[in-house]
């Protein structure tokens, strides 16, 4: 069932409700009314036959039936019968209409004034004293007028109804339509979307209603989207890129090797070169599958409390043991005094430490001496860090593109790398709701400044 036929069969099934219980209402009051206003009339109907037959100026009986034969009375089918106060019948119209007990008549006397009906026929007791006499009258009749009227309210309302239910279903469905329109449009171009055609969007109204509110989300999904599959695309093209010169070069040389008869240092030396370039497509492959995994399974990270500190000399040792030649100076800003400086961290323990390892080795890589200063230090709740290196500088216009994967600046010419690994890091530090920064001149060198909540 379509959202236009549901909401169309909800306006209407409660519109048709509401104007039931409505016409119900209606009627019912209108019937309390009439039957109010016939026992009102039978009531005044017995008060006057008891006041012609024994009040103080009265009718003989025979003439009162006169009367009554001769239709003066105003109500159909009217009977009057009355008894004294010995349950002696006094005066009885003689239609017969209606049999009274004694139980009916005691129970007049008590309550003095009774009403109930039998069929169409309404009969009102009433007790009246009349010349030092109690007497129970007995009115009873059939409304007919009354009843004609309600019968033709009940068929008005009835065909009232039925006219505003399906006038209602016709109204429903074309409000619900209207409404509905945008959102077809949007249906309408959401199967012109594919994956060669992620560049169209949604078309979105200044009414800011729920449709374009929804519109505007799948737009912003659209772009994530669009930016994803770029990113795969390049990635894919870099990678193979990446992947095809090594193994060209590897190829190359072993083929060479095979086809001439080289000295056993010649061939020690071909074989270390390819060891070089086996252990670079490791890297690169670790490289790869690290950055797939930060930007694929970040849900998936298991976050920790450690001290930040204490980790940055564990990087600095790694980072002197895997080159010896690398200086990494750290420092600590405790500008609080006396007061003990913080620095506990809530994140990933294995991350932040493939990061940091990332910058240190980076900062030595393009430092002259390779010699690279650390600082950390605390501001509010974040800890801020800085990896300084004397290295040539990298470009302005290079800065935007920098952590883009497989980038690599103009100053990195000559030295070995990939361009995964920056990239890498700045996805964890925004694993982490962090930022990274980078500034880079002549006079100061270059400096990337890692800032993390220090909760998530």
């Amino acid at each position: 069932m379509t959202i236009r036929t549901r909401l169309t069969l909800w306006f209407t099934g409660l519109l048709s409700a509401l104007l039931l219980v409505f016409c119900l209402v209606l009627y019912t009051v209108a019937e309390r009314h009439r039957e109010r206003e016939f026992r009102e009339r039978l009531r005044a109907e017995a008060q006057t036959s008891v006041g012609l037959l024994f009040g103080r100026e009265t009718i003989s009986p025979e003439l009162f039936k006169l009367l009554d034969r001769n239709h003066m009375t105003v109500l159909p089918d009217e009977e009057i019968i009355i008894y004294d106060s010995q349950n002696h019948i006094r005066y009885e119209s003689g239609t017969d209409y209606l049999a009274v007990d004694r139980t009916t008549l005691d129970r007049v006397r008590v309550e003095t004034d009774v009403y109930w009906r039998e069929k169409d026929r309404e009969i009102v007791g009433t007790a009246f004293t009349a010349q030092g006499n109690r007497f129970v009258v007995f009115a009873s009749a059939v409304d007919t007028y009354g009843f004609s009227k309600q019968r033709d309210l009940a068929w008005l309302l009835a065909v009232g109804w039925l006219v505003v239910t399906g006038g209602s279903f016709g109204v429903g469905r074309f409000l619900a339509g209207r409404s509905l329109q945008p959102m077809r449009r949007v249906i309408g171009r959401i199967d012109g979307i594919s994956a060669t055609q992620l560049d169209q969007r949604l078309p979105t109204g200044a009414d800011n209603d729920e449709i374009d509110q929804l519109s505007e989300r799948f737009n912003r999904m659209l772009d994530r989207l669009e930016a994803a599959f770029r990113m795969q695309q390049a990635f894919v093209s870099h990678a193979s890129h990446e992947l095809r010169t090594p193994l060209t070069a590897m190829s190359g040389q072993l083929e060479v090797s095979l086809l001439t008869d080289e000295e056993p240092a010649e061939l020690r030396e071909t074989l270390r070169s390819v060891l070089d370039d086996v252990r670079g497509m490791t890297r690169l492959t670790n490289g790869l599958l690290s950055l797939a995994k930060v930007g694929v399974d970040a849900s998936a990270v298991r976050m920790t409390r450690f001290a930040l500190d204490e980790l940055l000399w564990k990087v600095r040792d790694e980072v002197r043991r895997l080159h010896a030649g690398y200086q990494i100076t750290v420092s600590l800003d405790t500008a609080h005094g006396d007061q003990p400086t913080d620095w506990q961290l809530t994140a990933s323990e294995p991350l932040i430490h493939t990061a940091l390892l990332n910058l240190f080795e980076n900062g030595g890589k393009f430092s002259p001496t390779h010699h690279v200063t650390v600082n950390l230090g605390q501001q509010a709740d974040t800890l801020q860090l800085r990896i300084h290196n004397d290295g040539p500088p990298i470009p302005a216009d290079e800065l935007p593109k920098l952590f883009a994967p497989f980038q690599r600046g103009t100053n990195a010419q000559g030295i070995p790398g990939h361009g995964v690994g920056l990239s890498l890091t700045q996805r964890i530090i925004q694993l982490h709701n962090g930022r990274l920064d980078v500034t880079s001149s002549t006079e100061q060198g270059t400096t990337f400044t890692v800032t993390l909540p220090q909760n998530l």
